[in-house]
């Protein structure tokens, strides 16, 4: 799980932050970017993409990562600016908000599958969740926190179960939407019915 990680070390790079997201498919909410930067010789302890672990797993595992990283950010971008600004262009603007966020300035990013021009060397791949734990670790970060602010909005909007589906297209949150409307956090440039 840290081949990727020990390659890129043993050609020079010294602070290498992996980068996720959580939050790019549901209708409410926001999108949560993650950025994570472990010591050289840190011992992978996440192995795989945070929706295959439990609640309790994930939330276990945050608090080793933070405990454990040698630097991390968390970046929420809400549902007005993704309306304003599209999900991708916003996705952007998060990754480049979570690595300016950072104390260590980053000499390389692995991302899982986000099509973002850096300034340092990167490398973007599909299910890099899966390759690099420190990618791992960034998606554990973005799901917990996305997770946790839902599960406030479900008490903000308790007509709404957003402690349940998490802002999700579910036949269970279109029901909800036809019965009660729309509420504040939901993406109005998505579609809705």
């Amino acid at each position: 799980m840290d081949n990727l990680e020990k390659e890129l070390f043993k050609q020079g790079y010294k602070y290498i932050v992996g980068i996720d997201e959580s939050g790019r498919g549901p209708i409410a909410g926001p999108l949560v970017i993650s950025a994570v930067i472990f010591k050289s010789n840190q011992k992978p302890f996440v192995y795989k993409d945070s929706k295959k672990l439990t609640p309790k797993q994930r939330n276990a595992l945050f608090q080793d990562i933070v405990e454990n990283a040698l630097d991390y950010s968390i970046v929420m971008v809400d549902n007005e600016k993704i309306d304003h600004l599209g999900i991708d262009v916003a996705l952007k603007d998060g990754v480049y908000q979570a690595i300016q966020k950072l104390s260590i300035n980053p000499d390389f990013a692995i991302l899982d599958y986000m099509n973002v021009d850096l300034t340092i060397d990167s490398i973007s791949i599909p299910k890099a969740d899966e390759i690099s734990h420190t990618v791992a670790s960034a998606s554990v970060l973005a799901k917990v926190s996305r997770d946790r602010i839902m599960e406030e909005f479900s008490k903000k909007y308790p007509n709404f179960s957003f402690d349940k589906h998490k802002g999700y297209p579910t036949k269970q949150h279109y029901e909800e939407i036809r019965k009660h409307g729309i509420t504040p956090i939901h993406r109005k440039s998505y579609r809705l019915f």
